[in-house]
């Protein structure tokens, strides 16, 4: 337990989070002590359910009071145990001396608001800004974050931005009102290479500017290792190791921390045959957004998401998308799916798939599947694994009852997790668990391609090199071709065959997975790796 420190800006002492699970009590978090100066970075990193965002969640009182509870610790803020205060005094805490940037933008934000709205009411709530005051720190704080054209976003929806671009509108709510405390849960989990480095340093430098403490989560150890002065290592709600940052990387006491500095993505997909037949082939596809219309409902300006991408890929091979946010990756992939409208040619397996409608192109859709980034909001809550995975299968009429059940549990098995647990909910799952689940859905149906939309973005370093391996396992085994939509490029080597550069929906770069990292020929692509590795001692070879 840290020192009795009068002087520290927060002062964590003796934590415990426990929540009631049915009849049961479950010890979330057992004890946790630190002390957090002004200026001043701690890092916590642990695999997922190792009790670091639920720690950070109690200190605001952000937990469900029905069913989340301490049972004993203290966590002292300016003379005030936020755990005692009333509802009253934490609502002026939160937001304003502390902000809290969250590790899922996409449940985060609300949806029936605009980015404006949502960002300026804690200037209108805690500093009592008029409406044309809160609009110009708006602005202020998009441009901060790196959000394109801010003026015409501001009345944007969340549904209407890209994964990255909602995680910079949760940064400027959260340094809204200059914080003395903010707790930046992953956040950069979302942001490709080049925003992140951006992020980071926006970070810093406000740090630097207000004097103002940090407490990171987070799974990325390369982040951790450059941004931190302190970290505390968590391990199934303990805390197993907690020392200055260097002493931390350069000498790491406890196996788990070994294990964790360690784990990184490497290797390389098994080779495609010489004979592989041809799985897809696309053609000048064309993805146009309309964001003005006149009043007769005709378009008079279209944002060009995707413009005459053509690739083409094989069983076995692994298509590596890569590109800043926004660049059009997952507009491409959705395109593809016919999920929104395009224009192109598209061949599946010798078959002709652009002219059909959603009713003829369905028998093709167990053939062609996606995994989503979030795999929280991509499972149904109201539904058990087993009824997940197997949705599919009923509708595409496969098998019968028994023969549906076999399938399920062979898929469950395929991703390593027990076939026991197809009886229960998403909620019970950890996020790498529920990633497995949504890989599983997928695998069901047996299908040529599956489309990998982010799929380890928010996972923890040793939970990726396991999916990692996991899917280069099934590529192998099954000959499934993947388009691997990626921010992360150490995945993507670890993963990829080939490697296709986007930028503002074009193609700016692409070529096979070691030409394209050992000798990048565009300045983005060199910037993208650069940018990459900033956070590591490693060369872009």
């Amino acid at each position: 337990m840290p020192n009795d420190n009068s002087s520290a800006l927060l002062s964590v002492r003796d934590l415990a989070v426990q929540f009631i699970v049915g009849k049961q009590r479950v010890n979330a978090v057992h004890s946790l002590s630190f002390d957090l100066d002004a200026g001043e970075t701690l890092a916590i990193v642990g695999e997922s359910g190792s009790g670091k965002s639920v720690s950070t969640l109690s200190m605001l009182q952000l937990l469900p009071k029905e069913t989340a509870s301490n049972p004993r610790g203290k966590v002292l803020f300016q003379g005030m145990d936020l755990l005692r205060c009333t509802d009253k005094q934490i609502r002026g805490v939160r937001g304003n001396q502390i902000g809290m940037i969250f590790q899922e933008p996409m449940t985060s934000l609300n949806p029936l608001h605009c980015i404006e709205k949502q960002i300026a009411e804690a200037l209108i709530l805690h500093k009592g800004y008029r409406a044309t005051q809160a609009r110009e720190r708006v602005l202020e704080l998009l441009t901060l974050v790196g959000i394109p054209s801010p003026e015409s976003r501001l009345k944007d929806y969340p549904h209407q931005l890209s994964g990255g671009q909602k995680q910079r509108v949760m940064i400027a709510m959260a340094l809204a009102n200059e914080p003395d405390i903010l707790i930046a849960d992953e956040p950069t989990t979302a942001l490709d290479v080049t925003v992140q480095k951006q992020v980071l340093e926006l970070i810093k430098s406000l740090q630097k500017k207000l004097n103002m403490a940090v407490i990171l989560i987070s799974h990325d150890l390369n982040v951790v290792k450059h941004n931190a002065d302190k970290v505390i290592v968590m391990k199934g709600g303990y805390v197993v190791e907690s020392d200055t940052c260097e002493q931390v990387f350069s000498a790491p006491k406890h196996p788990y921390t070994r294990d964790l500095i360690s784990a990184e993505p490497s290797g390389q997909p098994a080779p495609v045959a010489s004979n592989s037949p041809s799985v897809l082939t696309a053609n000048n596809i064309n993805v146009a957004f309309p964001i003005r219309k006149s009043f007769w409902g005709k378009t008079l300006e279209s944002l060009h998401a995707v413009q005459d991408i053509s690739l083409s890929i094989h069983a076995g091979e692994t298509l590596g998308v890569v590109g800043e946010s926004g660049s059009g990756k997952t507009t491409l992939g959705l395109a593809i799916l016919k999920l929104i409208s395009s224009h192109g040619e598209v061949t599946f397996n010798g078959d002709s798939i652009s002219e059909l409608d959603q009713a003829e192109f369905r028998p093709y859709r167990k053939d062609i599947q996606i995994v989503f980034q979030d795999p929280y909001g991509s499972l149904s809550p109201r539904m058990s694994v087993a009824q997940i995975i197997e949705e599919g299968l009923s509708i595409h009429n496969i098998g019968k009852q028994e023969e549906r059940e076999e399938i399920l549990i062979s898929a469950l098995r395929e991703v390593e997790l027990d076939p026991e647990m197809r009886h229960r909910y998403p909620h019970e799952f950890s996020g790498g668990q529920r990633q497995r689940i949504a890989i599983a859905r997928a695998l069901a149906l047996k299908p040529k391609l599956i489309i990998l939309d982010e799929p380890t973005s928010a996972l923890d370093r040793t939970v990726q090199v396991q999916v990692i391996e996991l899917l280069k396992r099934l590529q192998a085994k099954y000959s499934i071709a993947y388009i691997f939509i990626s921010h992360d490029l150490a995945v993507v080597k670890a993963l990829s065959h080939y490697v296709m550069v986007m930028k503002e929906g074009k193609i700016i770069e692409q070529a096979s997975c070691a030409e394209l990292f050992d000798s990048p020929q565009q300045p983005y692509t060199q910037t993208l790796l650069s940018a990459a590795y900033f956070y590591s001692d490693a060369s872009v070879n």
